[in-house]
Protein backbone atom coordinates (compact mmCIF):
# COMPACT_ATOMS: atom_id res chain seq x y z
CA UNK A 1 0.00 0.00 0.00
CA UNK A 2 1.35 3.59 -0.74
CA UNK A 3 1.96 5.88 2.23
CA UNK A 4 -0.31 8.37 2.96
CA UNK A 5 1.99 11.12 2.59
CA UNK A 6 2.57 9.71 -1.42
CA UNK A 7 -1.30 9.43 -1.86
CA UNK A 8 -2.65 12.87 -0.72
CA UNK A 9 -1.86 14.29 -4.28
CA UNK A 10 -4.37 12.26 -5.77
CA UNK A 11 -6.80 12.18 -3.22
CA UNK A 12 -6.39 16.01 -3.35
CA UNK A 13 -6.91 15.91 -7.20
CA UNK A 14 -10.30 13.72 -7.26
CA UNK A 15 -11.34 16.20 -4.56
CA UNK A 16 -10.94 19.49 -6.77
CA UNK A 17 -12.52 17.53 -9.72
CA UNK A 18 -15.63 16.39 -7.02
CA UNK A 19 -16.13 19.95 -6.71
CA UNK A 20 -16.24 21.36 -10.68
CA UNK A 21 -18.16 17.84 -12.48
CA UNK A 22 -21.34 16.01 -11.49
CA UNK A 23 -20.61 13.22 -12.45
CA UNK A 24 -16.60 11.23 -11.51
CA UNK A 25 -14.56 9.02 -13.65
CA UNK A 26 -13.71 5.62 -12.71
CA UNK A 27 -11.32 5.59 -10.05
CA UNK A 28 -8.21 3.82 -12.38
CA UNK A 29 -9.00 6.10 -15.26
CA UNK A 30 -7.97 9.01 -12.69
CA UNK A 31 -5.14 7.08 -11.99
CA UNK A 32 -4.08 6.83 -15.63
CA UNK A 33 -4.59 10.61 -16.33
CA UNK A 34 -2.90 11.33 -13.84
CA UNK A 35 0.23 9.33 -14.39
CA UNK A 36 -0.16 10.28 -17.89
CA UNK A 37 -0.17 14.23 -17.50
CA UNK A 38 2.70 14.11 -14.81
CA UNK A 39 0.33 16.57 -12.79
CA UNK A 40 0.97 18.07 -9.91
CA UNK A 41 -1.15 20.01 -7.53
CA UNK A 42 0.25 22.35 -4.63
CA UNK A 43 -1.92 24.31 -2.19
CA UNK A 44 -3.90 21.22 -0.79
CA UNK A 45 -5.08 21.27 2.88
CA UNK A 46 -4.24 19.33 5.24
CA UNK A 47 -7.62 18.99 6.84
CA UNK A 48 -9.09 18.08 3.73
CA UNK A 49 -8.08 14.18 4.68
CA UNK A 50 -6.96 12.71 8.04
CA UNK A 51 -3.19 12.00 8.52
CA UNK A 52 -2.85 8.46 9.01
CA UNK A 53 0.26 6.68 10.41
CA UNK A 54 2.47 4.45 7.93
CA UNK A 55 0.65 1.15 9.65
CA UNK A 56 -2.64 2.51 9.62
CA UNK A 57 -5.08 0.10 7.65
CA UNK A 58 -9.39 1.19 7.33
CA UNK A 59 -11.10 -0.78 4.56
CA UNK A 60 -14.91 -0.71 3.52
CA UNK A 61 -16.12 -4.67 3.03
CA UNK A 62 -19.16 -4.45 0.75
CA UNK A 63 -20.83 -7.97 0.42
CA UNK A 64 -22.29 -8.61 -3.72
CA UNK A 65 -25.31 -10.82 -3.35
CA UNK A 66 -25.17 -11.98 -6.88
CA UNK A 67 -21.59 -12.24 -7.22
CA UNK A 68 -21.33 -14.67 -4.09
CA UNK A 69 -18.17 -11.85 -3.58
CA UNK A 70 -17.11 -9.25 -1.20
CA UNK A 71 -15.77 -5.85 -2.56
CA UNK A 72 -12.86 -4.38 -0.51
CA UNK A 73 -12.37 -0.89 -1.07
CA UNK A 74 -9.05 1.00 0.55
CA UNK A 75 -10.25 4.00 2.84
CA UNK A 76 -6.84 5.26 2.92
CA UNK A 77 -6.28 6.22 -0.43
CA UNK A 78 -10.35 5.74 -1.75
CA UNK A 79 -9.69 2.63 -4.28
CA UNK A 80 -10.97 -0.31 -4.65
CA UNK A 81 -8.54 -3.00 -3.47
CA UNK A 82 -9.83 -6.10 -4.57
CA UNK A 83 -12.86 -9.01 -4.44
CA UNK A 84 -12.91 -11.72 -2.42
CA UNK A 85 -15.05 -14.91 -3.04
CA UNK A 86 -17.12 -15.77 -0.22
CA UNK A 87 -19.94 -18.23 -0.16
CA UNK A 88 -23.53 -18.17 -2.30
CA UNK A 89 -25.74 -15.26 -1.74
CA UNK A 90 -23.82 -12.97 0.99
CA UNK A 91 -26.30 -10.40 2.10
CA UNK A 92 -25.18 -9.22 5.94
CA UNK A 93 -21.42 -7.74 7.48
CA UNK A 94 -20.31 -7.02 10.53
CA UNK A 95 -16.81 -6.04 11.64
CA UNK A 96 -15.58 -7.54 14.73
CA UNK A 97 -14.46 -5.04 17.44
CA UNK A 98 -11.88 -6.68 19.10
CA UNK A 99 -9.58 -8.59 16.39
CA UNK A 100 -8.63 -7.74 13.18
CA UNK A 101 -11.22 -9.92 11.38
CA UNK A 102 -14.96 -9.38 9.35
CA UNK A 103 -17.67 -11.54 9.10
CA UNK A 104 -19.80 -12.61 6.04
CA UNK A 105 -23.26 -14.02 6.09
CA UNK A 106 -23.74 -16.07 3.29
CA UNK A 107 -27.87 -17.19 2.66
CA UNK A 108 -27.06 -19.66 0.63
CA UNK A 109 -29.24 -21.03 -2.48
CA UNK A 110 -32.77 -21.97 -2.61
CA UNK A 111 -33.31 -21.49 1.45
CA UNK A 112 -30.91 -24.19 2.03
CA UNK A 113 -28.24 -24.15 5.03
CA UNK A 114 -25.78 -21.02 4.61
CA UNK A 115 -22.39 -19.98 6.10
CA UNK A 116 -20.29 -17.26 7.90
CA UNK A 117 -17.04 -16.42 5.88
CA UNK A 118 -14.52 -15.25 7.98
CA UNK A 119 -11.98 -12.30 6.30
CA UNK A 120 -8.61 -11.82 7.90
CA UNK A 121 -8.45 -7.79 7.39
CA UNK A 122 -4.76 -7.84 7.64
CA UNK A 123 -4.45 -10.18 4.39
CA UNK A 124 -8.33 -9.47 3.06
CA UNK A 125 -8.45 -13.23 2.65
CA UNK A 126 -11.31 -15.71 3.57
CA UNK A 127 -9.20 -17.43 6.86
CA UNK A 128 -12.12 -19.97 7.61
CA UNK A 129 -15.84 -20.51 7.00
CA UNK A 130 -18.68 -21.28 9.56
CA UNK A 131 -21.42 -23.61 8.77
CA UNK A 132 -25.27 -22.34 9.82
CA UNK A 133 -28.73 -23.19 9.46
CA UNK A 134 -31.19 -22.22 6.88
CA UNK A 135 -31.07 -18.92 4.51
CA UNK A 136 -29.24 -16.90 7.25
CA UNK A 137 -29.90 -12.99 6.70
CA UNK A 138 -28.26 -11.15 9.59
CA UNK A 139 -25.38 -10.78 11.83
CA UNK A 140 -24.61 -9.33 15.03
CA UNK A 141 -21.79 -9.23 17.29
CA UNK A 142 -21.17 -8.90 21.29
CA UNK A 143 -19.44 -5.82 22.27
CA UNK A 144 -16.52 -7.75 22.97
CA UNK A 145 -16.36 -9.40 19.36
CA UNK A 146 -16.85 -12.80 21.48
CA UNK A 147 -19.97 -14.21 20.09
CA UNK A 148 -22.03 -13.69 16.86
CA UNK A 149 -26.29 -14.06 16.91
CA UNK A 150 -27.45 -14.78 13.27
CA UNK A 151 -30.99 -14.73 12.31
CA UNK A 152 -31.71 -17.85 9.99
CA UNK A 153 -35.18 -17.03 8.42
CA UNK A 154 -35.77 -20.44 7.31
CA UNK A 155 -34.60 -22.51 10.23
CA UNK A 156 -36.80 -19.97 12.98
CA UNK A 157 -33.58 -20.05 14.69
CA UNK A 158 -31.31 -18.03 16.29
CA UNK A 159 -27.14 -19.18 15.67
CA UNK A 160 -24.74 -18.35 18.80
CA UNK A 161 -21.42 -18.85 17.10
CA UNK A 162 -18.38 -18.52 19.11
CA UNK A 163 -15.95 -16.60 16.78
CA UNK A 164 -12.78 -17.76 18.49
CA UNK A 165 -13.63 -21.29 18.09
CA UNK A 166 -14.80 -20.95 14.57
CA UNK A 167 -18.31 -22.90 15.23
CA UNK A 168 -21.66 -22.67 16.36
CA UNK A 169 -22.20 -23.15 20.24
CA UNK A 170 -25.60 -22.82 20.52
CA UNK A 171 -29.12 -22.63 18.56
CA UNK A 172 -32.23 -20.79 19.94
CA UNK A 173 -35.54 -21.11 18.43
CA UNK A 174 -37.45 -18.04 17.44
CA UNK A 175 -40.89 -16.98 15.87
CA UNK A 176 -41.24 -17.74 12.39
CA UNK A 177 -38.72 -15.74 9.98
CA UNK A 178 -36.45 -13.91 11.74
CA UNK A 179 -35.28 -11.22 10.16
CA UNK A 180 -32.79 -9.75 12.70
CA UNK A 181 -31.37 -10.19 16.19
CA UNK A 182 -29.71 -7.17 18.25
CA UNK A 183 -28.11 -7.99 21.65
CA UNK A 184 -28.55 -5.04 24.83
CA UNK A 185 -24.87 -3.53 25.39
CA UNK A 186 -24.92 -5.29 28.74
CA UNK A 187 -25.01 -8.56 27.18
CA UNK A 188 -27.75 -9.86 28.78
CA UNK A 189 -30.75 -9.37 26.07
CA UNK A 190 -31.62 -10.69 22.48
CA UNK A 191 -34.26 -8.70 20.78
CA UNK A 192 -35.71 -10.59 17.59
CA UNK A 193 -37.76 -9.68 14.90
CA UNK A 194 -39.87 -12.05 13.48
CA UNK A 195 -41.06 -11.02 10.04
CA UNK A 196 -43.18 -13.37 8.85
CA UNK A 197 -44.52 -14.43 12.45
CA UNK A 198 -45.19 -10.33 13.21
CA UNK A 199 -44.14 -10.74 16.73
CA UNK A 200 -40.87 -9.65 18.76
CA UNK A 201 -38.72 -12.69 20.58
CA UNK A 202 -37.17 -11.06 23.70
CA UNK A 203 -34.49 -13.85 24.63
CA UNK A 204 -32.32 -14.31 27.88
CA UNK A 205 -28.33 -14.36 26.54
CA UNK A 206 -27.20 -16.08 29.58
CA UNK A 207 -30.01 -19.05 29.77
CA UNK A 208 -29.88 -18.83 25.54
CA UNK A 209 -34.25 -19.16 26.08
CA UNK A 210 -37.06 -16.98 25.20
CA UNK A 211 -38.27 -15.10 27.83
CA UNK A 212 -40.88 -12.84 26.23
CA UNK A 213 -42.85 -12.94 23.18
CA UNK A 214 -45.03 -9.50 21.84
CA UNK A 215 -47.37 -10.09 19.09
CA UNK A 216 -48.96 -7.29 17.31
CA UNK A 217 -45.62 -6.22 15.32
CA UNK A 218 -46.55 -6.63 10.83
CA UNK A 219 -43.75 -7.76 9.04
CA UNK A 220 -40.98 -7.22 12.14
CA UNK A 221 -38.15 -5.50 10.66
CA UNK A 222 -35.05 -3.94 12.26
CA UNK A 223 -34.46 -3.78 16.01
CA UNK A 224 -32.73 -0.72 18.03
CA UNK A 225 -31.73 -0.53 21.86
CA UNK A 226 -31.01 1.71 23.51
CA UNK A 227 -27.33 2.24 25.49
CA UNK A 228 -28.31 1.76 29.02
CA UNK A 229 -30.06 -1.39 27.70
CA UNK A 230 -33.67 -0.86 28.82
CA UNK A 231 -35.65 -0.13 25.60
CA UNK A 232 -36.03 -1.55 22.24
CA UNK A 233 -37.62 -0.44 19.60
CA UNK A 234 -38.99 -2.63 16.19
CA UNK A 235 -39.79 -1.43 12.89
CA UNK A 236 -43.22 -3.10 11.90
CA UNK A 237 -43.07 -3.19 8.17
CA UNK A 238 -45.86 -4.69 6.88
CA UNK A 239 -47.94 -1.46 8.76
CA UNK A 240 -47.09 1.66 10.03
CA UNK A 241 -45.98 0.96 13.70
CA UNK A 242 -42.74 1.26 15.77
CA UNK A 243 -43.00 -1.00 18.45
CA UNK A 244 -41.31 -0.02 21.85
CA UNK A 245 -40.99 -2.63 24.50
CA UNK A 246 -39.79 -1.91 28.17
CA UNK A 247 -36.56 -4.48 28.91
CA UNK A 248 -35.99 -6.69 31.87
CA UNK A 249 -32.54 -6.93 33.87
CA UNK A 250 -32.43 -3.07 33.30
CA UNK A 251 -33.25 -1.06 37.08
CA UNK A 252 -36.13 0.96 37.86
CA UNK A 253 -36.17 4.28 39.87
CA UNK A 254 -36.99 2.18 42.82
CA UNK A 255 -34.28 -0.54 42.24
CA UNK A 256 -36.49 -3.03 41.82
CA UNK A 257 -36.03 -4.96 38.34
CA UNK A 258 -38.09 -5.13 35.52
CA UNK A 259 -40.02 -7.58 33.69
CA UNK A 260 -40.62 -7.12 29.69
CA UNK A 261 -43.31 -5.11 29.04
CA UNK A 262 -45.08 -3.47 25.77
CA UNK A 263 -44.66 0.31 26.41
CA UNK A 264 -46.51 1.22 23.33
CA UNK A 265 -47.29 1.27 19.52
CA UNK A 266 -46.03 4.45 17.49
CA UNK A 267 -47.64 5.35 14.51
CA UNK A 268 -45.44 6.46 12.12
CA UNK A 269 -45.45 6.30 8.39
CA UNK A 270 -46.45 3.28 5.86
CA UNK A 271 -43.71 0.65 5.33
CA UNK A 272 -41.39 1.88 8.24
CA UNK A 273 -38.32 -0.79 7.47
CA UNK A 274 -35.53 0.59 9.27
CA UNK A 275 -34.22 2.24 12.32
CA UNK A 276 -31.58 4.56 12.69
CA UNK A 277 -30.87 5.83 16.63
CA UNK A 278 -28.57 8.75 17.03
CA UNK A 279 -25.33 8.43 19.03
CA UNK A 280 -27.16 10.35 21.97
CA UNK A 281 -29.68 8.06 22.13
CA UNK A 282 -32.09 10.56 22.30
CA UNK A 283 -34.07 10.55 19.49
CA UNK A 284 -34.69 7.61 16.44
CA UNK A 285 -35.16 8.00 12.95
CA UNK A 286 -38.06 5.74 11.00
CA UNK A 287 -37.00 5.09 7.44
CA UNK A 288 -41.14 4.75 5.86
CA UNK A 289 -40.33 3.27 2.75
CA UNK A 290 -43.88 3.45 1.18
CA UNK A 291 -44.40 7.24 2.58
CA UNK A 292 -41.54 8.29 1.42
CA UNK A 293 -40.63 9.98 5.01
CA UNK A 294 -39.16 9.81 7.69
CA UNK A 295 -40.35 9.86 11.51
CA UNK A 296 -38.74 11.45 14.51
CA UNK A 297 -39.38 9.45 17.61
CA UNK A 298 -38.17 10.96 21.41
CA UNK A 299 -36.79 7.77 23.00
CA UNK A 300 -37.57 8.82 26.47
CA UNK A 301 -41.17 9.12 25.83
CA UNK A 302 -42.15 7.41 22.85
CA UNK A 303 -42.99 10.57 21.31
CA UNK A 304 -43.51 10.96 17.24
CA UNK A 305 -41.99 14.26 17.04
CA UNK A 306 -43.27 14.35 13.31
CA UNK A 307 -43.22 13.39 9.54
CA UNK A 308 -41.00 14.80 7.17
CA UNK A 309 -40.78 14.11 3.14
CA UNK A 310 -37.38 12.38 2.52
CA UNK A 311 -37.50 11.13 -1.01
CA UNK A 312 -38.48 8.40 -3.37
CA UNK A 313 -38.40 5.28 -1.11
CA UNK A 314 -36.45 5.77 1.97
CA UNK A 315 -34.68 2.30 3.18
CA UNK A 316 -31.86 3.14 5.46
CA UNK A 317 -30.71 6.14 7.32
CA UNK A 318 -27.43 6.77 9.22
CA UNK A 319 -26.75 9.76 12.06
CA UNK A 320 -23.34 11.60 12.08
CA UNK A 321 -21.41 10.78 15.39
CA UNK A 322 -22.35 14.47 16.62
CA UNK A 323 -25.94 14.01 16.61
CA UNK A 324 -26.39 17.08 13.78
CA UNK A 325 -27.29 14.90 10.49
CA UNK A 326 -29.56 11.98 9.04
CA UNK A 327 -28.08 10.92 6.27
CA UNK A 328 -30.88 9.08 3.89
CA UNK A 329 -30.66 6.22 1.49
CA UNK A 330 -33.64 6.43 -1.24
CA UNK A 331 -34.13 3.09 -3.52
CA UNK A 332 -35.88 4.17 -6.04
CA UNK A 333 -33.89 7.96 -6.42
CA UNK A 334 -30.29 8.32 -7.26
CA UNK A 335 -29.73 10.77 -4.26
CA UNK A 336 -28.39 10.61 -0.91
CA UNK A 337 -30.64 12.82 1.05
CA UNK A 338 -29.21 15.00 4.26
CA UNK A 339 -31.57 15.61 7.17
CA UNK A 340 -30.34 18.61 9.26
CA UNK A 341 -31.79 17.07 12.86
CA UNK A 342 -31.47 20.67 14.84
CA UNK A 343 -32.94 22.39 12.04
CA UNK A 344 -35.72 20.23 11.21
CA UNK A 345 -35.40 19.87 7.58
CA UNK A 346 -34.14 18.70 4.62
CA UNK A 347 -31.02 20.00 3.13
CA UNK A 348 -31.14 21.08 -0.80
CA UNK A 349 -28.86 19.82 -3.37
CA UNK A 350 -28.88 16.47 -2.34
CA UNK A 351 -25.76 14.46 -4.01
CA UNK A 352 -26.25 12.21 -7.20
CA UNK A 353 -25.21 8.70 -6.47
CA UNK A 354 -25.87 5.32 -8.41
CA UNK A 355 -28.90 3.88 -8.91
CA UNK A 356 -31.03 2.51 -5.79
CA UNK A 357 -28.64 3.13 -2.81
CA UNK A 358 -29.48 0.26 -0.29
CA UNK A 359 -26.86 0.95 2.66
CA UNK A 360 -24.60 3.40 4.06
CA UNK A 361 -21.21 3.67 6.37
CA UNK A 362 -19.38 6.47 7.49
CA UNK A 363 -15.75 6.04 7.46
CA UNK A 364 -13.79 5.84 10.78
CA UNK A 365 -12.70 9.48 10.95
CA UNK A 366 -16.71 10.25 9.49
CA UNK A 367 -14.88 12.23 6.71
CA UNK A 368 -16.96 10.11 3.99
CA UNK A 369 -20.04 8.19 3.58
CA UNK A 370 -20.30 5.32 1.52
CA UNK A 371 -23.42 5.07 -0.43
CA UNK A 372 -24.04 0.95 -1.82
CA UNK A 373 -25.74 1.46 -5.02
CA UNK A 374 -27.70 -1.67 -5.82
CA UNK A 375 -28.87 -1.64 -9.17
CA UNK A 376 -25.57 0.12 -10.94
CA UNK A 377 -23.08 -2.39 -8.99
CA UNK A 378 -20.93 0.50 -7.41
CA UNK A 379 -20.37 2.81 -4.44
CA UNK A 380 -20.94 6.27 -4.19
CA UNK A 381 -18.08 7.88 -2.28
CA UNK A 382 -19.42 11.48 -0.75
CA UNK A 383 -17.59 13.78 1.89
CA UNK A 384 -19.47 14.86 4.87
CA UNK A 385 -17.83 17.95 4.93
CA UNK A 386 -19.33 19.62 1.43
CA UNK A 387 -21.82 16.98 1.07
CA UNK A 388 -20.59 16.76 -2.86
CA UNK A 389 -19.61 13.22 -4.72
CA UNK A 390 -16.58 12.26 -4.43
CA UNK A 391 -16.03 9.39 -6.43
CA UNK A 392 -17.51 6.01 -7.29
CA UNK A 393 -15.93 2.76 -6.97
CA UNK A 394 -17.00 -0.04 -8.69
CA UNK A 395 -18.59 -3.67 -7.24
CA UNK A 396 -19.88 -6.81 -7.86
CA UNK A 397 -23.17 -7.68 -8.35
CA UNK A 398 -25.94 -6.90 -6.33
CA UNK A 399 -24.27 -5.34 -3.64
CA UNK A 400 -26.14 -4.97 -0.27
CA UNK A 401 -24.66 -4.38 2.79
CA UNK A 402 -21.05 -2.72 3.96
CA UNK A 403 -19.08 -2.71 7.32
CA UNK A 404 -15.78 -0.81 8.10
CA UNK A 405 -12.88 -1.87 9.67
CA UNK A 406 -9.97 -0.15 10.91
CA UNK A 407 -6.71 -0.91 12.42
CA UNK A 408 -2.75 -0.35 12.82
CA UNK A 409 -0.37 -3.07 11.80
CA UNK A 410 1.58 -4.49 14.40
Amino acid sequence: MTGASGTFGLRCALRRDAAKHEFQWPAFLWMVAIGLLGLTFSGCRKQDFPQYPANYREYAYVTNGESGTVTVLDVVNVRLDREVPVGQNPVAVAASPTRNEVYVVNSGAGGGPGSISVIDAEKNAVAATIALHRKPVSIELDSQGTLAYVANSKSNSISVVDLKLRQEIAQIGAGEEPAAARITPDGKTLVVANRRGNSVSVIDAAARSVRSIFDGCAGAADVVILSDSSKAFVACSGGHQVMAIALANAKASSGQPRIDRLESLLDVGRGPVQLALKPDGGELFVSNSQSNSISEVVTSTDDVGGAYMIGDNPVRGLVSSDNAFLYVANLRSQFLTTYSIDDGKRLPFPPHVGDGPVALAFSSMGHLIFVVDNRSADVAVVRTLTRKLFTILPTGRGPNAIAVKAFNLP
